[in-house]
């Protein structure tokens, strides 16, 4: 029988394969050190720091009949780390041995295969065919097949609307549900409305998730458009109505869908999160026009004789475009008051996916992925973001919740409280101004180019 080999495992990997087992109570009192598993990877081994008692804890996990990663084994109590590192990888060690690559838990639960077709190749999306077969897209298949055994479907259509028309809707909210359980909050998915119910500290907030949707057109049309680069003379003209209007066309329906009158909502925060898919590559620039409109002022800069930046704000009172006409203002309109704030990310794409599963150290080494794009300046007299680039190994640290943006309604009944989500960036209105209170990295928007080297 040939030696076991236990190697050390990186936190993302870890995470990539188990972090949707971990319990947010966890972290309550206990805190990870160290991360291990066999070369094969079929037992899974953590080394923690009780916090209570101040001791160490082992813990070995493996493979559920539902393919999940979960724990099967523990040993509390041990005196020293020295002593639970050697329980953990003798275990690893004994019980990759024995062959065995499943580990039942009496739960006989199966996890969601997204990429077995149930649609046909006609009705498929031309995103969701090119994530299925294409090598550059294997990092984010292999992340999103370890997220789906610990996805719940509540609605029972997930798997045939990612692959067909409901595509970009569906990724969102995968995405969603994989950086709420990043940020260490407990999940209740047994009701059909809103999508998310979560709760931490004693606080429970409700999320919607929602997109700017395409038009009605052929999806096999997609891969042939090419993408059409704007002059910021034409985004600055788009934010003036065209992009208010898509972005308060499915907000307003949602608000007419008064969830906060649901019993298991009522007296919560409500949040509405939401994406802009109208088309490719529109959220690169599109976040500007919902920041105006959901606040009904637009920010002008300029600068003093010093040169100082003056931030001034002007009212918008209205978004029209043709006949269709829109008041300005989203948090100031009749029932807004029931919606706490608005979520927004301009990354939270497959490219997302496809980053995180690659500094995990998913997919073939032949396939060379960059990143670039611009993120909030902290210098208080910037008036225009900073770029970064960088290309995306192992050593690249991105985040879920990186690029995340909150909202906060200033005339919220039932305001979101900041400890729950605080791994983001929070927006609030005051007196006309904006206050952001921002991570130390904050991407306002991203591409990521995949180059295939050939051999």
């Amino acid at each position: 029988m040939d030696e076991v080999i236990v190697k050390r495992l990186d936190i993302k990997r870890f995470n990539a394969l188990a972090a949707q087992s971990r319990s947010p109570a966890a972290a309550y009192m206990s805190e990870e050190l160290e991360w291990y598993a066999d070369d094969s990877e079929v037992v899974l081994g953590i080394v923690l720091r009780d916090t209570v008692d101040d001791d160490f804890v082992g813990i070995l996990l493996g493979r559920d009949e539902g393919d999940r990663f979960r724990a099967f084994d523990v040993q509390a109590s041990i005196e020293t780390l020295e002593e639970a590192r050697t329980w953990v990888q003798g275990g690893i060690r004994w019980h990759a041995s024995t062959g065995n690559t499943a580990f039942p838990q009496g739960d006989e639960t199966k996890g969601l295969d997204l990429f077995t077709p149930v649609v046909s190749i006609a009705k498929q999306h031309p995103f969701f065919s090119k994530l299925s077969r294409e090598d550059s897209f294997i990092p984010a298949k292999t992340i999103i097949n370890e997220l789906m055994p610990h996805f719940v479907d509540v609605d029972g259509n997930f798997i045939e609307q990612f692959q067909s028309s409901g595509f970009d809707a569906r990724l969102w909210e995968l995405y969603l549900n994989t950086y709420f359980n990043e940020e260490q909050l407990f999940f209740d998915r047994e009701h059909h409305a809103p999508d998310f119910l979560v709760e931490k500290y004693g606080h429970k907030v409700a999320v919607e998730a929602v997109i700017v949707g395409r038009k009605n057109e052929n999806p096999a049309l997609l891969l042939q458009k090419e993408p059409k680069l704007l002059h910021p003379s034409e985004i600055a003209e788009k934010h003036k109505n065209e992009m208010p209007i898509k972005f308060g066309s499915p907000l307003y329906s949602k608000l007419k869908k008064e969830y906060w009158m649901l019993e298991h909502v009522k007296d919560n925060p409500l949040v509405f999160a939401i994406a802009d898919f109208h088309d490719d590559q529109s959220m690169q620039w599109s976040s500007n026009a919902l920041i105006n409109y959901l606040y009904g002022v637009k920010h002008e800069f300029t600068r003093d004789k010093d040169g100082k930046l003056i931030i001034s704000a002007l009212k918008i009172e209205k978004h029209q475009e043709g006949d269709k006409v829109i008041p300005s203002g989203y948090f100031f309109q009749p029932d807004a008051e029931n919606i706490s704030a608005v979520l927004f990310s301009a990354t939270g794409t497959i490219s997302k996916f496809n980053r995180i599963g690659r500094q995990a150290g998913f997919g073939p080494d032949n396939i060379i992925m960059h990143r670039f794009g611009t993120c909030h300046d902290h210098d208080p007299n910037a008036s225009l973001p900073k770029q970064f680039a960088y290309q995306v190994t192992t050593d690249s640290n991105e985040t879920w919740s990186e690029g995340l943006s909150m909202f906060h309604n200033p005339n919220a009944k039932h305001p979101v409280p900041e400890v729950l989500f605080p791994s983001i960036a929070h927006h609030y209105f005051d007196n006309g101004q904006i206050i952001s209170h921002l991570p130390e990295f904050h991407p306002y928007s991203s591409m990521t180019i995949n180059m295939k080297i050939a051999p």
